[in-house]
């Protein structure tokens, strides 16, 4: 395993996290308040999925976490969803050129359908598909494209090898 590795895909990860929040909270902040209603009532208890994750975990372990401890849980596990691909993706870019496809463009595309437009509906801590607006799903794509643009690029920058290319440090 290559440990350097992970930890570039990591940081790469955490950094390209904070990029697709500045994208898509940008792209929120031009939204109309119909599309934001609409969107607001498509979510399951008015929340997020990660906050809605977050309760799920509080309350089948019976933490009862404050306001707080759950908004800082929530931050937590959003950027851990883009550290560890951000990890795993630095590892799996050293052994296949496919995996780096538009430059982490497919990774990114790939992130958004599994986790946003599949898993968080299928467990619950999203509405359905049909519920949101388009505005949300654009939103979420372009969001998660510059997340593996930036992945791609912060684990390149890194010095995270690639496919073919074999060092004496990683």
């Amino acid at each position: 395993m290559h440990l350097l590795d992970l930890l570039r895909g990591a940081i790469a990860g955490g950094v390209a996290t904070w990029v697709m929040d500045l994208v898509t909270t940008g792209m929120a902040q031009g939204q109309t308040a119909d599309v934001a209603a609409r969107e607001k009532a498509a979510m399951p208890n008015g929340q997020s999925a990660i906050a809605n994750l977050v309760d799920r975990i509080d309350q089948g372990l019976d933490l009862d976490l404050t306001k707080k401890a759950k908004a800082n849980a929530a931050q937590v596990i959003h950027y851990g969803l883009g550290v560890g691909p951000g990890a795993a993706y630095a590892l799996a870019r050293r052994h296949s050129s496919k995996v780096r496809a538009g430059n982490g463009l497919l990774f990114g595309v790939a992130l958004w359908l599994i986790n946003d437009e599949y898993v968080n509906a299928r467990l619950g801590l999203a509405g359905p598909w049909s519920a949101y607006p388009i505005q949300t799903h654009w939103r979420g794509l372009v969001g998660h494209a510059a997340l593996g643009v930036v992945t791609d690029a912060a684990t390149g920058a890194l010095g995270s090898p690639s496919p073919g290319a074999h060092t004496a440090a990683g």
